[in-house]
């Protein structure tokens, strides 16, 4: 004798007036900064026609998602800090659910396009630009949005089939597909298992794709034979290496992994690094250690 419910409560940071304060602070400078950076990334390069390159149209196309990827949490968030209300109807959290899955499917396509890149680049310098036209790298980023996309809406047409029948609060600054999956009150193994799966097609397949990059990329470097040539060559790579490293350590950790196994502020803590500082400090990572884009800066 179970009664649906057709709304959340997001716990989010439960702590003292005075840390919620400070938390509010901390989220609103982040985010602000974080649409600023990614914001002036995509202006500078689509005004600059020295960066009109395969790497940067990719770049702007990850500043791009950047910029709505915190915008799918963070606004919620920070207006739960100012009313004190993190109540969220049930077709508001599977679309909050949809479109964060959405983006971050994405992103993990996005940095396996930009590798592949990266692999051109440095083992077919000759062929790069015969290779990567205009045509193939709009091709790749229709691609890696499509993938996202459509991967997100077969997970959240599984979860949002299941009935909920309390209790209704979320261990979550946010909805997830792990908070949320365990407040079903019916056999949600069918749901868990092709998110499971889905998860690990959609995170393993770029992540393959890109060691099997780096590999090659490795491996051509250390054949150079003067040690300026190779510096240039990991200078190119450093940067979106770094992103990787920092976006799939996290991602794998919080998806990649059977749901009822996670300790929920553990998850609190890993999603807030990389659902909130990681697009913050992705534009700073490109910028700081790229030449060009520093250069067209100086001149903006």
């Amino acid at each position: 004798n179970q009664t649906p419910i057709n709304g959340f409560i997001l716990l989010g940071f439960s702590y003292g007036v005075q840390i919620q304060f400070l938390l509010y602070l901390v989220f609103l400078i982040t985010y602000i900064v974080t649409i600023t950076e990614n914001t002036v990334i995509i202006f500078v390069v689509k005004r600059n026609h020295h960066l009109q390159k395969p790497m940067y149209y990719f770049l702007g196309n990850l500043s791009f998602l950047e910029i709505w990827y915190v915008s799918v949490t963070l606004p919620r968030l920070l207006f739960g800090f100012w009313s004190q209300s993190m109540t969220i109807s049930f077709s508001n959290c599977m679309t909050q659910l949809y479109f964060f899955i959405s983006l971050m499917c994405t992103e993990c396509v996005l940095l396996a396009v930009m590798a592949y890149d990266r692999y051109l680049a440095v083992c077919h310098p000759l062929h790069y630009s015969a290779i990567m036209t205009h045509k193939l790298c709009f091709q790749l980023s229709i691609l890696s949005w499509a993938g996202g996309f459509s991967i997100s809406l077969v997970k959240v047409s599984f979860i949002s089939r299941l009935t909920f029948c309390g209790p209704q609060v979320i261990n979550h600054f946010f909805c997830d597909i792990s908070p949320v999956l365990n407040l079903s009150c019916t056999d949600m193994s069918l749901a868990e298992t092709v998110d499971f799966v889905l998860a690990l097609v959609i995170l393993l397949i770029p992540l393959l794709i890109i060691i099997f990059s780096y590999c090659c990329i490795l491996s051509t470097i250390l054949c150079m034979p003067s040690a300026q040539g190779r510096r240039k060559a990991f200078s190119t790579c450093t940067s979106h290496f770094t992103v990787v490293i920092m976006f799939f350590s996290a991602t794998l950790f919080m998806y990649a992994r059977p749901r009822r196994i996670h300790p929920f502020n553990l998850n609190k803590v890993v999603s807030v690094f990389y659902a909130v500082f990681t697009p913050a400090l992705n534009p700073l990572i490109y910028c700081l250690r790229n030449k060009e884009v520093k250069e067209t800066l100086r001149k903006i």
